[in-house]
Formats: structure tokens, sequence, C-alpha cells
């Protein structure tokens, strides 16, 4: 692979740091293969075939976004939007998992058309800056949360919503010690401080006796076949099935507005936006051909980027990493949590650190950006976190007679958000 393709240089990196990033990025976003799986087979996907869609979707949406766009975002089936995918389309709106997986072909297709057409610049240029970073810093919170609900430092409360753990559990124990080694890596910027705080998480675990068990389970691919391809058009036509297709539209386009702009700001190249904004409609029309629930630039992807990532060379890595894993799929979960905790605990840190940059002092501008990143982790979802505060910010606008300073475009989002959430409850 010629090295001019990923324009390295130009980039001020290498392939051994793009494959660094790389491999980190899959170790921090791994843990989807096995959520993802069981999300989906609440659905009714059967469980093996679950999992090969899981990695197939990931390995494809990676490849596209790597070499589409040239951008380190990872790209692998969302959270939140999964849960909406078979809670929603198929336990609440009775659609098959068949129709469920059209219903997201379909919405992939309208988000592609909209990310190969001008509105890509009129959906981005319509969302204020105080928003976007409200965005950045919800998802960094909201990846704390899920770090430190993973290495069990809080758990669901008694008296509360969330209470301390038990800081006497070998578990919890083991994320405390991990959690302070990969603090000190990463003060002290050793290199590959990430890759280092799972392999030292995942010695500490053993040493500890809390490494997840080994299984001999055998694993077959034979499953897959019922899944690949499996969308249905059936009723397409009727009301809940165009409900579904509005709904995850909506929420797949915004999420990956917010996600895509957050990865590339990051990595200062804006003008990457528009190309690894259209990989992102392309790869979720594909999720529903393999038999996924929606991708999205998953916010895990700051891990990679953190760790020196700045190419599609690094997406590419992660996704080959993705179909190797076909064959370890027993052995994956060796990894413990206490291991990959502490790593998204750290990146959360780093995105909350925007707040800095919000101008407090213009209520109509704070409080609905306070209100994306107070919702997205207690939501514990990225989408209605986003929603809330874009609603949010047009009544205030428009309630203190600016309404002039809302563009038109962002009046259209606010009032599809609302329409979301009304017929979301009405069902």
């Amino acid at each position: 692979m010629r090295k001019d393709i990923f324009q390295l240089k130009e980039h001020g990196t290498s392939v051994k740091q793009e494959l660094s990033a790389g491999l980190i990025g899959f170790f921090t976003i791994a843990y989807i293969i096995a959520v993802n799986s069981l999300i989906l087979s609440e659905a009714g996907v059967p469980l093996e075939g679950a999992v090969l869609a899981t990695i197939l979707t990931s390995f494809v949406g990676c490849l596209i976004m790597g070499f589409w766009a040239n951008a380190p975002i990872l790209v692998v089936p969302g959270m939140g939007i999964n849960a909406m995918f078979a809670y929603t389309l198929v336990q609440s709106m009775e659609l098959t998992w068949q129709q469920a997986l059209g219903v997201t072909a379909v919405s992939g297709l309208i988000f592609t058309v909209v990310a190969f057409s001008s509105l890509t610049t009129v959906i981005k240029n319509a969302i204020p800056e105080s928003l976007k970073l409200a965005i950045n810093i919800g998802i960094g919170l909201f990846l704390m949360l899920i770090g430190l609900e993973n290495g069990h430092l809080v758990e669901r409360g008694d008296q509360s919503i969330i209470a301390l753990g038990d800081f006497s559990d070998p578990a919890v124990l083991a994320t405390i010690i991990t959690f302070i080694i990969a603090l000190i890596l990463f003060v002290r910027n050793v290199k590959g401080n990430f890759l280092w705080t799972i392999l030292i998480g995942t010695l500490v675990a053993y040493l500890l006796g809390v490494l997840p068990a080994k299984t001999n389970d055998s694993f077959s691919l034979a499953a897959y076949g019922d899944v690949f391809g499996a969308f249905s058009f059936e009723n397409i036509a009727s009301f809940p099935y165009l409900v579904a297709v509005f709904s995850i539209t909506m929420v797949v386009l915004f999420e990956n507005v917010g996600l895509t702009y957050g990865h590339v700001a990051a990595t200062n190249r804006p003008e990457k936006f528009k190309k690894a904004f259209q990989a992102n409609g392309i790869s979720v029309m594909f999720s529903g051909i393999f038999g996924s629930s929606p991708t999205v630039s998953t916010a895990e992807t700051t891990a990679a980027i953190t760790a020196g990532g700045r190419t599609g060379l690094t997406t590419i890595t992660t996704g080959i990493l993705f179909l190797v894993v076909t064959f370890f799929i027993p052995y994956i979960q060796l990894i413990p949590p206490n291991a990959i905790a502490p790593v998204l605990m750290i990146i959360g840190g780093l995105m909350i650190q925007d707040i800095k940059k919000l101008d407090l002092h213009d209520l109509t501008e704070s409080f609905p950006a306070i209100f994306i990143i107070v919702m997205i982790p207690f939501t514990f979802s990225i989408a209605d976190g986003i929603a809330i505060g874009f609603i949010l910010y047009v009544i205030l606008k428009w309630s203190t007679g600016n309404a002039r300073k809302v563009s038109f475009a962002l009046y259209v989002i606010a009032t599809l958000f609302l329409l979301h959430f009304i017929i979301h409850f009405a069902l």
C-alpha cells in the first residue's frame, strides 16, 4: 500500500503511528461486537448472524470512510440507535426485524442523497457554534459515564439514580488501579499510552482474579445466511413503515452531523467533513443490507485521534481488525472492562474541556448548549440530547425577539425533531 494514498507526510504522521492509532481505536470500540449483537437479537435477529452482521458492517463502514474521506473516523453500529431499532421499530411499532433492516437501508439512501447534495452545507451551517461545541462536550460526558459504568465505579442506586460502586469488589479495584496507571501514562505522554493501559489493565485483572472466563464455544458462519440481504420493503407505503423511516433518518442524519463535525475539527481538517459525511450515508445504507442497525461516526473515534490517528489508514486498520477478529470471536471477551473503562474516561475528560469555549453570557445560546451537555448522558442518547437542545434554542431565540438570528434550516430541523418526539411518544 503506497503511502501517498493517505498523504501521511502532509498530515504529519507515519505508518507506525496510524497503525497504532487504529489498533487503539479497535480495542476501544471492540465491545460493540457483543453489545450490538445482543441488542439485535432482542429484535429477533439470529444471534450468530447478528455477530457477523456487526463485524462486516463495521469492516465495510471503516473501509468506506478510510478510502473515500481519508479521515480517522471509526464507523460502527451506533449505541442508542440500535436500541431504537430493536425496541421501538420492532417491539413497539411491531415491524419485523427484516422490515426494520429495510427501514435502515431506505434511511441510508435518503442520508446519502442529502450528503451528496448542497443540503449538507446548509445543514452544517444551520447549526450554531454553541450547539456544535455542546454536542462534543455532551459526548465527552457520555463517554465518561460509559467508562464509569463499565468499570463498575458507578452503579444504579437504591436511593438515587447513580451511586458509587462497591470499592471492595476486586473488579472495581482493578478499574481504579488501571485508571491511576492510565492517567500517569497519559500525563507523562508515554507513547502508545492507551495500548499500554489495555495491556496493563488485562494483567491487573488476571492478578486480581477478575479476568473474564475463556469460552470454548464454537462459532458457525452458516447462521449469517439468514441475515445477509434479509431486508424487506413489505408494506413500505404503510404509515408505521414511513414513520419508522422518518424517525431513523432524523436520528442518524443529525447524530452524524454532530459526531462527524467534532471528529474532523479534532484533527484540524474541517474540509474533510463533506466526504466523511458522505461515507456515513453510504455506510448506513450498507448496514441494512448486511443485517445491522445503522452506523455512526462513533464517539470512541476520539481514542484513535488522541492516539495520533490523522488519516484513513487508521480507520482501515481498525476495519481490518474487525474482520480478523471473526476467527477469534470466542476469545474477544477476554479483554476485561477495567482495561477499557479508563481509556473512555480520559477521552471523555479531554472532550469536556471544550466547555471553556462556550459563551455563557448569552442565555439564549448557553442554556440550549447546557441542556445538550446534560441530556446526552442523562438520557443515554446522543440523538435525544441534540434534539432537545435544538428545540430549546429555537424557542428561546423566538421568545426574546431574536427569531431572525435563527436560520430557516434550523427552524425546519427543530420542527422535525419536535415531530419525531410527538410521533415517538404517540406510538
